[in-house]
């Protein structure tokens, strides 16, 4: 999988609540071309979480994709998100996007890629973007070490990870799903 660059993208879950966390930079190049942008959202009636990394035209053609795997399968989050992998990997207009996506529900997370790529991490926490692999070390860490809700886990693990990666800022989005007891 080769990494995408220019965001930071972060879901951990625990104790029932699943979080997922993005930063708000843009890049062009070099250049911070906006520092507020939103890159999580919920979906399918505040059920699903979604991120992405990489440009954010392609990101909202996977959304809009996504969003109509979600209504053709009523919510059932594994269900949409094989089926747009499939159609990712199959179709020569999509395979051309250049992004990732992360998507979860309270139960199961996700990483998808334009590879065909579907994971699913054991530990519930996943991270995608340059910053992906230092905001996912300090979520593991913080997960053995600390009594953070998911919520607040996410959001230090993506301040570490902006604090060392370039493409990625401190204006962080958490957006958050509790399972029902």
């Amino acid at each position: 999988m080769d990494a995408i660059k220019a965001t930071t993208i972060l879901a951990v879950r625990r104790d029932g609540m699943t979080a997922l966390a993005g930063d708000g930079q843009v890049t062009l190049g070099n250049v911070v071309m906006k520092r507020t942008a939103s890159k999580v959202r919920t979906l399918y009636n505040g059920t699903i979480l979604a991120g992405f990394a990489g440009s954010a035209a392609d990101a909202f053609t996977l959304f809009s994709r996504f969003e109509s795997k979600l209504e053709a399968h009523k919510g059932k989050l594994l269900r949409s998100v094989v089926e747009l992998a499939k159609d990712w990997r199959t179709d020569k207009v999509l395979r051309q996007l250049e992004a990732m996506l992360v998507v979860a529900d309270t139960e199961q997370m996700f990483v998808v890629s334009g590879n065909g790529d579907l994971i699913e991490p054991d530990e519930g926490v996943v991270a995608i973007g340059s910053g992906g692999s230092f905001a996912y070390a300090a979520a593991r860490a913080l997960l053995q070490h600390t009594k953070l809700s998911a919520e607040e886990l996410a959001l230090e693990a993506m301040k570490t990870a902006a604090d060392i990666c370039i493409y990625t800022n401190q204006h962080i989005s958490v957006e958050v799903l509790r399972r029902d007891v």
